[in-house]
């Protein structure tokens, strides 16, 4: 019998069916995605914490001292974080939209919409490996696009380009594989059908402010 552990993180609940996302997202992969590779970040992260000061710690606390951590902290710590994160900018509502804000900074960016779509899939297409791909606020307040590899995040002290993600990717083999094979491009394309600008915008705005969601 697994030994219980007293879990100060959680996994929230995802916010809509399995089968939501589908013609994007499979219903197979979203549940093995969130309810076996989500859940056992988390678990691994309380069994890693468990009996440390990182107990009384905030998720955002450990990572930003990540480099003083064990790998099963930064693996396991930067997966939940992670996968949190990408269950909320994703959602079956169609046609949700950069706030009019998010939507110039992009232009002023990137140069436009269409062009910041396609630098944020290179970035996942360019990923050697596992890893995923960001668009972060920098601490200057400007949008940046880049990408990690494993688990890691641009909140961790060890990132070479440091900022507040306000989206981000997945672009692990388990987050696509089982319907796009080795298609990555085609994974990367699909899913612009399913993000959530709603969630973004807020994040954007929290990030301008110094916070994360």
């Amino acid at each position: 019998m697994a030994q219980l552990v007293s879990a100060q993180f959680k996994q929230a609940p995802l916010p809509y069916a399995y089968n939501a996302l589908e013609g994007s997202i499979d219903a197979q992969t979203m549940e093995i995605h969130y309810s076996k590779h989500g859940a056992a970040y988390v678990a691994n992260l309380n069994k890693a914490i468990t009996g440390t000061p990182l107990e009384k710690e905030s998720l955002v606390k450990i990572l930003s001292g990540i480099s003083k951590q064990t790998p099963a902290v930064r693996n396991n710590a930067g997966g939940h974080y992670n996968h949190e994160l990408f269950w909320t900018i994703l959602t079956p509502e169609k046609n949700t939209q950069p706030s009019e804000k998010l939507a110039k900074a992009i232009n002023q960016s990137f140069g436009s919409f269409d062009a910041f779509k396609e630098k944020m899939s290179k970035a996942g297409a360019d990923r050697f490996g596992s890893g995923w791909a960001w668009l972060i606020v920098t601490p200057e307040k400007k949008l940046a696009i880049t990408s990690t590899a494993n688990q890691d995040n641009p909140l961790m002290d060890i990132a070479e380009v440091k900022g507040i993600p306000v989206l981000g990717i997945d672009v692990w083999e388990h987050a696509y594989y089982l319907k796009y094979q080795n298609k990555r491009a085609d994974y990367l394309s699909a899913i612009w059908n399913v993000i959530n600008w709603k969630e973004i915008n807020k994040r954007y705005e929290a990030a301008l402010n110094g916070k994360t969601e």
